[in-house]
């Protein structure tokens, strides 16, 4: 631990100063902290200007980064008939109903992301307390309710992304990996960010976008300029 904690301080050191810099230069000092022995996930973290205690300022959705995020995403899908056959060759990793939902109530979390079609929320909809807290309860809202059950499985398959805020009104993602160029993760982190915008609650009032930083898995944040 104390080693570790040396290596964050030293990588704290190179970041000089608590004013928000530009996005490509936060990406390429970020890149210079890839110090570990394993290829570390880069995040955006965001405040917002919403009050989530409103039901009409929360924040959620998804959208499918240029690039991916650098990892095997696993699907779970809610689906029966042409439409399980269509989640399978698609690529889904589980796709079941009744039986899907069982495994679930059993302890089966396996999966980094749900999809259902319409048909099967009355299957899903039971299941909002042990899929709710993990941010993996399918919602019309983040794209992982339906009808396109072909188009939903590929695009998160490639790397499409969900996001919500917090009790604290702060939204972050995973936007790649360390080893991706600096052009791919500036790329990845403006149209995560661009989306953002375009899902500001109409009653949200005053600055949005308050603060943006980037970090990787172990180390220290860099404030970017909104």
């Amino acid at each position: 631990m104390a080693q570790q904690s040396k290596r964050y301080r030293a990588l704290r050191e190179k970041v000089t100063t608590e004013e928000p810099i530009a996005l490509a230069d936060a990406v390429r000092l970020l890149k210079t902290f890839g110090t570990t022995k394993f290829n570390q996930t880069v995040e955006v973290s965001t405040n917002l200007g919403i009050d989530p205690r409103q039901s009409d300022q929360n924040v959620r959705g998804s959208v499918a980064l240029p690039h991916g995020i650098g990892k095997t995403v696993r699907v779970a899908v809610f689906a029966q008939g042409d439409n399980a056959e269509k989640a399978t060759a698609a690529g889904a990793d589980i796709v079941g109903g009744d039986d899907l939902a069982a495994k679930i109530k059993g302890g089966f979390l396996d999966f980094d992301v749900a999809l259902a079609t319409p048909d099967m929320m009355g299957v899903v909809g039971p299941l909002g307390r042990l899929l709710g807290p993990r941010g993996l309860m399918p919602s019309p809202r983040s794209g992982t309710v339906t009808t396109d059950i072909t188009a939903g499985v590929k695009e998160f398959k490639a790397g499409k992304i969900e996001f919500r805020n917090d009790k604290g009104g702060n939204v972050a993602a995973p936007v790649g990996k360390l080893s991706f160029s600096e052009s791919e993760l500036v790329e990845n982190i403006i149209t995560f960010l661009n989306h953002l915008r375009t899902v500001k609650p109409a009653a949200a009032k005053g600055s949005y976008l308050r603060s943006v930083t980037i970090s990787a898995t172990m180390s220290p944040g860099i404030r970017v300029i909104a």
